[in-house]
């Protein structure tokens, strides 16, 4: 399968974030937009709020003159980070009023955040979502419908 730098970079900084535990979703040099933009917090005054989809004055500038970081439009990462933070369980935008998880930092938290990040980052680049194993899994007549190598491309 075909993908982008940009996804490889991605997944290659994500995965090494979730190994190497730093990967934190309330530190935004450390959630997964941090990761992807090489531990930089810079992105964060791209909006209002932390998980907010909602672009501010220079996240718009930035998006209308088609800046990319790290490949990604400012929107783009503004989803990116709402997807992960809601998928580790925190209600949007981030308050310290609103829920979050009593444990942000373990790793089954984090798995299913990233496990969704990268369903939207094959979203985003138009190509099948690499965590879906349920294909490895089809039957046709008892036997597998697909060989694990013809998934491994």
């Amino acid at each position: 399968m075909k993908t982008s730098v940009r996804f490889e970079a991605a997944l290659k900084k994500l995965y090494i974030a979730f190994h190497n535990n730093t990967l934190h979703p309330e530190c935004c040099m450390q959630c997964a937009v941090g990761n992807i933009l090489d531990n930089t917090d810079n992105w964060k005054h791209l909006s209002d709020q932390h998980g907010s989809l909602t672009l501010n004055y220079l996240g718009n500038v930035h998006q209308m003159l088609g800046r990319k970081f790290n490949g990604y439009s400012p929107l783009e990462l503004l989803k990116i980070e709402a997807t992960f933070l809601n998928a580790c369980g925190y209600k949007l935008p981030m308050h310290h009023k609103n829920k979050k998880p009593k444990q942000p930092t373990n790793k089954e938290v984090l798995f299913q955040g990233l496990c969704e990040v990268i369903e939207l980052l094959c979203d985003l680049d138009g190509v099948p979502n690499v965590m879906d194993y349920t294909k490895l899994f089809k039957v046709e007549h008892n036997r597998p419908k697909h060989q694990l190598t013809e998934m491994l491309r």
